[in-house]
């Protein structure tokens, strides 16, 4: 028979305390870790940092048991792979995190690692080396409650688990996203890491993004002696600049941004080239696909004759949708936290993460499952320290409850 609030029936009152007991007495191990961790500098483009990041991943996840791989990242850092393997017809479920941040080397030593009054601080607390460490706990917190309620090494209730630590995550995730994608294809649903909003919500549902560059192309000219010789394409570019502007509004949940213009060499000379890089978002993959083919459209034509563009295409992550199984781990989510004295309302956010990708291959989904924190991608960057035993709970108790379910047993039967 099919629960009807899974959360509450799939784990016991004994197991969930005993979880957060658990969980309770690592939290100075935790902490420790994560002082460790923010004190690294792992800015995306800073390997060496992303890379010593990996090998604390990778060293705490054998002594969890799993089978890990570290697949060469090039110039960015390494991608690091767990693997567990458990008894054969669980389900399968994915864990992401991600090492890197936004910040450049040096931010570490500048505003390192700190907590006062109830918030830790410094690069990356909340985004996302707290949602990592949270992966990792919860899952020696499983381990721990396995062995002292089943045979010793039999702790793991899925057929495989696998965790990905992502090395660049922050730049759009090119060298990691092959291998989500590879694990995801073979995975029943994914949980990712990312930070609690501000409020509580976990995630069900974020804006897909596209990174393009425009290359607008004219011809330079003296500006004072023969300007009608030349073809500006700055001039092209302002316009570009007001027509891409001009598409917000045409598709509810689209958004369409110029942030960086760049282009000419000197104000005497009719400039040659521009760039335009431009953020466009969208809440449903159909309208982003509209949205996009009108913006290509204002790339093929020019108002200034003989000047032409090219578009480039430097990330994209199709829009998370909330799938109809997505909604299963969202049920499990808010009974389990009600159950822990906390709400998790779902909700849809404009950032774009892991899990657009997983989403967007049909994976059921569910995204934020981090402790609490805010103002990321800033010096004001902080975690809600009372935050982190009851959300690693809540993170630990979901992988429980989803083992159990029939449903998501029967996801991979059904296509899910």
């Amino acid at each position: 028979m099919t629960p009807t609030v899974p959360g509450q029936l799939l784990v016991s009152e004994a197991e969930l305390a005993r979880l957060q007991a658990i969980i309770q007495a690592r939290l100075p191990d935790l902490l420790r870790d994560l002082e460790r961790l923010v004190n690294i500098d792992s800015g995306s483009y800073t390997k060496a940092g992303v890379d010593e990041v990996g090998r604390f991943t990778a060293d705490l996840l054998r002594d969890l048991g799993a089978v890990v791989a570290t697949e060469p990242g090039g110039e960015l850092g390494d991608i690091v792979i767990g693997t567990f393997e458990g008894p054969a017809g669980g389900a399968r479920p994915l864990l992401i995190g991600h090492m890197d941040t936004v910040f450049d080397p040096g931010t570490a030593a500048e505003r390192p690692f700190a907590i006062a009054h109830g918030r830790a601080t410094g690069p990356g607390v909340t985004d996302m080396k707290s949602g990592l460490l949270a992966g990792l706990h919860a899952l020696a917190a499983l381990r721990q409650l396995g062995d002292e309620t089943a045979a010793r090494g039999a702790w793991l209730p899925f057929e495989r688990l696998t965790f990905i630590a992502n090395p660049d995550e922050e730049i759009g995730s090119p060298v990691s996203t092959p291998h989500i994608r590879s694990h995801a294809a073979r995975s029943d649903l994914a949980l990712v890491l990312e930070c609690a909003r501000e409020n509580g919500d976990i995630v069900s549902s974020r804006k897909g993004v596209a990174d393009l560059h425009l290359r607008i192309h004219g011809r330079a000219a003296h500006a004072g002696v023969e300007p009608h010789r030349g073809r500006s394409a700055v001039l092209e570019a302002a316009y570009k600049v007001v027509a891409l502007h001009g598409l917000n509004g045409r598709w509810p949940g689209v958004t369409v941004n110029v942030g960086v213009i760049g282009g000419g060499t000197r104000a005497n000379v009719v400039a040659q080239e521009a760039t335009l890089a431009v953020d466009l978002r969208a809440t449903e993959r159909t309208s982003m696909e509209e949205a996009e083919a009108a913006l290509r459209a204002i790339c093929a034509t020019s108002t200034i004759p003989d000047v032409t563009c090219q578009i480039e295409e430097i990330a994209r992550h199709w829009p998370m949708e909330k799938l109809p199984a997505s909604a299963r781990l969202v049920e499990h989510a808010q009974a389990l936290a009600e159950r822990l004295g906390f709400a998790a309302n779902d909700a849809a956010t404009g950032g774009a993460s892991d899990a657009n990708t997983t989403a967007g291959m049909g994976v059921p989904s569910l995204d934020g499952l981090g402790p609490v924190g805010g103002n990321d991608h800033s010096p004001l960057e902080y975690l809600e320290v009372d935050s982190i035993v009851p959300r690693t709970t809540l993170l630990a108790a979901l992988l429980l409850a989803v083992s159990r379910d029939p449903v998501v047993a029967g996801w991979r039967a059904a296509g899910a």
